[in-house]
C-alpha cells in the first residue's frame, strides 16, 4: 500500500510508473483490506480466540481463491494455499 508507487513496489508487481500512479487508490484499498485481515489474525493469535482465527483464515482463503480466479493463478499459491494449510492446522489443533 505505502510502497505501491516506489521502484521496489513496482518491481514486486511488475508495474510501470504510469500504471502504479493510475491504480494507487485501488492498491491502497486492497492494502487496507489486507491490513484488516492481518489485524484479525493477530488478534486471534494474541487472544487465543479459535473463532477469530478460523473466521479470518477462511476470509484469506476466499480472497485468495477470488484473486486466483480474477487476477493471477499465482495468488492461489502465495495466499490461498498457505491460509488453507493454516486453517487445517488450526482446526486439527483446536
Amino acid at each position: 500500500m505505502a510502497l505501491w508507487k516506489t521502484p521496489r513496489g513496482r518491481a514486486a508487481f511488475g508495474t510501470t510508473p504510469e500504471y502504479a500512479e493510475q491504480t494507487a487508490v485501488l492498491a491502497a484499498n486492497q492494502g487496507l483490506y489486507n491490513g484488516f485481515l492481518v489485524a484479525g489474525l493477530v488478534y486471534g493469535l494474541v487472544t487465543g480466540s479459535f473463532e477469530f482465527r478460523v473466521f479470518f483464515l477462511v476470509c484469506v482463503v476466499v480472497a485468495g481463491l477470488y484473486g486466483a480466479a480474477t487476477v493471477s493463478r499465482r495468488i492461489l499459491l502465495v495466499q490461498a494455499v498457505p491460509a488453507a494449510l493454516a486453517l487445517v492446522a488450526t482446526l486439527v489443533g483446536g
